[in-house]
């Protein structure tokens, strides 16, 4: 896992994502993230651990959109403007978080065998909260039980 911090761009994959996306037109980066994190809901069985972590960065953009969302690194996140997203990406970023911390997701598993996995894990269920505030943070087992 190429990953130095607990961000959502705070890894190799993610950041590449944000490259992808600065060098997508602009009217074409809200249709990218929409397919990414539709990857993410539509995958069946083991969820690849960099199909997550984009399915994590693209989630954060759209929080960043919502009351209460935290703006991505300006470093290592999309370094070009993005438009103001259409309201049925957050229900989507809600499930493709939810896919991602699931028991068949190798992002969840690699995070679960390191010390900062429940750091990982609460970061994870502030994005959901952001985009799903009526709801809250989603309990999740912890992994392994």
């Amino acid at each position: 896992m190429g990953t130095w911090d607990l961000g959502p761009f705070e890894n190799d994959t993610a950041a590449d994502f944000a490259g992808a996306l600065d060098g997508t037109a602009p009217d074409e980066r809200e249709s990218l993230v929409r397919t990414t994190l539709g990857r993410a809901v539509r995958a069946r069985g083991y969820l690849d651990g960099s199909e997550g972590e984009k399915a994590v960065a693209a989630a954060a953009l759209v929080a960043a959109q919502c009351p209460g969302g935290e703006p991505v690194s300006e470093y290592y996140g999309p370094k070009e403007a993005l438009p103001a997203f259409s309201g049925d990406l957050r229900p989507l970023a809600v499930e493709a978080l939810d896919r991602v911390v699931a028991e068949e997701s190798e992002l969840a598993e690699l995070w679960a065998e390191t010390n900062s996995g429940p750091q990982w894990r609460e970061g994870i269920g502030r994005l959901r909260a952001v985009l799903a505030p009526e709801s809250g943070p989603r309990e999740e087992a912890p992994h392994g039980a």
